[in-house]
């Protein structure tokens, strides 16, 4: 082999791996954004007009609105807001006429489909678990990649290999250490439901992942990225918030308070700022998985489990004040363990990082 063969495979390798070491990066701070928004928008759903619909004054809401609706309308709010950053970016890199094509598009429409049940379900859930439990339903949602394989094993007849099955049931200890919480004696009594309705989130986002993949490997993930932003907002804001305010007996203040909740200014700014984080949380995450791939992508991301938590304690706990978003070490523990089972579902930890020319 000439020498400038060598160099040119040697070359090819260092640009291999640092195009790998990058995608893994990427994954990385999706899953410090997710955190961030997690914590931002549990903020923004603690002040101003949501202060007093989750407080004393509750303005004669139902406990079903309260507890369902106002989660629904947090999380159309942010999903809406996330779109409109995803608007304006994909505007000014001149992409919208590539977002109307894809939306006629096969992988656009189940780009639809994902976004149906990964946005306003999953994230319904995910947002109302917080707001009933706090961040220890962090975890729990970070489920999503086990309960991904165990539907990719369903639905699509994938191997669930030794690994793969231990790193599941280590996903499992550590969900019933964090379940344990719910019973202590100074656990709230809505945490139970709240980490029970993260599981749901928890579902959506493993389904998600598993029929997303194929849209975002057809059409631009930026563009697929806004497909689900933008129709989770949508479906969020006109179909599941006014279902839950319909069936708490709330339907004719819909537009009231969605008109309160947008003109807030004490909470607004922070709603602004989670949806800046939740869309590069799902951006970064796809384009992590295409560089780095999907299986250590998943696995870099899911360390939300720890992110989410700490974010808010720090956010809400430090900086802002608030109490009782300090986590018992268990939890901590808890999270940690979960980690390390997302890590052995997606990937051969002891091998993931061996890459050739690395």
């Amino acid at each position: 082999m000439s020498s400038s063969t060598s160099s040119a495979t040697l070359a090819k390798q260092q640009l291999e791996s640092r195009f790998f070491r990058k995608g893994i990066t990427l994954a990385i701070l999706s899953g410090m954004f997710y955190g961030l928004y997690t914590a931002f928008i549990t903020l923004g759903m603690s002040l101003g007009v949501w202060d007093d619909w989750y407080g004393a004054n509750t303005a004669a809401l139902t406990a079903i609105t309260i507890t369902f609706g106002l989660g629904a309308l947090g999380s159309a709010i942010n999903y809406s807001i996330s779109a409109v950053w995803g608007l304006g970016i994909a505007g000014a890199r001149g992409k919208l006429g590539d977002f109307f094509r894809s939306l006629k598009s096969r992988p656009g429409r189940i780009m639809v489909i994902a976004a149906l049940v990964g946005g306003p379900i999953s994230t319904s859930a995910y947002v109302i678990g917080l707001q009933l439990a706090g961040s220890i339903i962090v975890p729990i949602a970070a489920l999503c990649p086990a309960i991904g394989a165990i539907l990719g094993r369903i639905l699509y007849k994938q191997k669930l290999n030794k690994r793969m099955v231990f790193g599941i049931v280590v996903c499992l200890i550590a969900s019933f250490l964090i379940g344990l919480q719910s019973v202590a004696p100074d656990a709230p009594p809505t945490m139970l439901l709240g980490i029970g309705i993260a599981f749901i989130a928890a579902i959506g986002w493993g389904f998600e992942g598993c029929v997303a993949g194929y849209g975002t490997a057809m059409i631009d993930f930026e563009i697929g990225i806004l497909i689900r932003q933008s129709v989770s907002g949508l479906a969020a804001l006109f179909i599941l918030t006014p279902l839950f305010l319909l069936i708490g007996g709330d339907a004719g203040r819909t537009l009231s308070l969605i008109g309160q909740a947008v003109t807030d200014s004490s909470a607004m700014p922070f709603f602004i700022i989670s949806g800046f984080f939740t869309l590069y949380a799902f951006s970064l995450w796809y384009k992590g998985n295409a560089m780095c791939g999907t299986a250590l992508g998943m696995a870099a991301n899911g360390a939300f489990s720890f992110w989410g938590p700490f974010f808010c304690w720090i956010v809400l706990g430090v900086i802002w004040g608030q109490d009782g978003w300090a986590l018992p070490p268990v939890v901590w523990l808890a999270a940690i363990l979960m980690f390390v089972g997302i890590l052995f579902i997606a990937v051969n930890p002891f091998t993931a990082f061996k890459k050739k020319g690395a």
